[in-house]
């Protein structure tokens, strides 16, 4: 008897959590060895993203800062090459990122759920095509390896924050 009780728990636990909705969700590493890890978990707390800076050269792309919220992340990566920056509009998000790597990053490509298509970048390499595993995430904040360029980069997704009135 006690077996067929404890036997019901656990089958009623377990269906509990299936039922239970998942939204978090991880792409990469995408891009070759080497370089110190970095991650902006955390930042995410500030709000979704709203602006991505990104710095390439002639090959690749060297260093990278998302703005969550209204406050930038750390800048990761090198100093040589141009500075691009591109700013979401209010309510915009990150649904897509794709791109191109060979020991570096070489191209990225952020596509948002208003159909805008923000490439950064060289179109040379192995490319990788990331989005969320669960319906209705978006991109939430991002991590991955750098030193004088960027090595490799991971994508997080997750549910766009529903307290964000002023972002």
């Amino acid at each position: 008897m006690l077996t067929i009780a404890l036997l019901a728990l656990v089958c009623a636990s377990a269906s509990a959590n299936a039922i239970q909705a998942r939204s978090s969700s991880y792409n990469g590493e995408y891009g070759g060895g080497g370089g110190e890890r970095f991650s902006h978990s955390g930042y995410q707390l500030e709000g979704p993203i709203t602006a991505i800076r990104i710095r390439v050269n002639r090959y690749y792309i060297v260093g990278l800062q998302v703005r969550y919220g209204k406050v930038w992340s750390d800048y990761v990566g090198g100093t040589q090459g141009d500075l691009e920056e591109i700013f979401l509009h209010p309510g915009e998000s990150v649904i897509q990122v794709s791109g191109k790597y060979k020991y570096y990053l070489r191209k990225l490509v952020f596509v948002t759920d208003k159909g805008r298509y923000l490439p950064f970048g060289k179109d040379t390499g192995t490319s990788f095509n990331a989005v969320p595993l669960y319906p209705n995430t978006v991109l939430r904040f991002i991590s991955g390896r750098s030193g004088a360029l960027i090595n490799a980069i991971g994508l997080h997704w997750d549910v766009y924050p529903s307290d964000c009135g002023s972002c």
